[in-house]
């Protein structure tokens, strides 16, 4: 198994593969034929951009047995889904930003994001294996009073596209059967979140395969597999929120429930 991680030092962007707090850094294309240069930095020592740089990130919904029989919720006979603007991608460990446009509430959603190794269109499901790098952490930030503001259409990537609101990191890991995963988010030190891949309607390599036959994914992308129970609101003047999956590792950042003023026209 292998984290891979993007970061910036000393004025430059690097990549490598991260171990006990040391980064071995790469050259070359992450996805395809990375090379150790020899040299090492400490993670204490730089600062934590996205893992990698989606052309686009593809997010579920009603993707749990659990959240589906709680709110009544018919299975799906596809996957449903919807697109999270590239302006929205976000790292760890910096603040998540309330719009200057809205002041209504936001919700965090913790998830598992599986990352793209290679170009693919129209791959089986046997096949998806070939085609993903690996897994990494997601809070699907959401404006949730945007949704249905509209009773005629429903916003789905209004609310979801904000700056700051596509949250992922901080590593890629490699090398994981996901359906032994467990996906927690502690919100200012509580548990608000803890369940399994394994009881979703389309795990990853079902996802890999079906929106593979809509669009070709890219190595990078990001399918977010959608949340379960206790997904909520970031209720605290101070927030921090942290979506923990083991064998990946934990995705922290933190959120000022302040308002910022809006700005007037001149």
């Amino acid at each position: 198994m292998s984290k891979w991680l993007r970061f910036e030092h000393q004025g430059r962007l690097g990549f490598g593969i991260l171990s006990e707090g040391i980064i071995a850094i790469h050259a070359g294309d992450m996805f395809a034929s990375a090379t150790r240069t020899g040299e090492t930095v400490r993670l204490a020592d730089v600062a934590l951009r996205t893992p990698c740089d989606p052309s686009k990130m593809i997010c579920l919904w009603n993707n749990f047995h659990q959240l589906a029989a709680k709110n009544n919720f018919s299975r799906p006979d596809d996957p449903l889904y919807f697109l999270k603007a590239p302006s929205a991608y976000w790292p760890a460990h910096q603040p998540i930003r309330r719009p200057p446009t809205y002041d209504g509430k936001m919700i965090y959603e913790g998830e598992l994001g599986v990352v793209i190794g290679k170009r693919c269109f129209n791959v089986s499901e046997a096949e998806a294996s070939e085609y993903i790098f690996g897994y990494t952490c997601v809070n699907d930030v959401t404006a949730v009073d945007l949704l249905r503001k509209d009773s005629s259409f429903e916003q789905w990537t209004r609310c979801k596209s904000f700056d700051t609101f596509g949250v992922f990191g901080p590593v890629i890991a490699t090398g994981l059967d996901p359906m032994q995963l467990h996906v927690r988010t502690i919100l200012n030190g509580q548990e608000r979140q803890n369940y399994p891949v394994s009881d979703m309607f389309f795990p990853p390599h079902k996802l890999v395969a079906a929106i593979s036959r809509d669009m070709t994914l890219m190595p990078g992308d990001i399918i977010a597999c959608g949340t379960s129970l206790g997904a909520g609101t970031m209720r605290e003047a101070h927030n921090v929120i942290e979506i923990a999956i083991d064998g990946i590792g934990a995705l922290s950042n933190t959120f000022d429930q302040a308002v910022p003023v809006k700005s007037s026209a001149a």
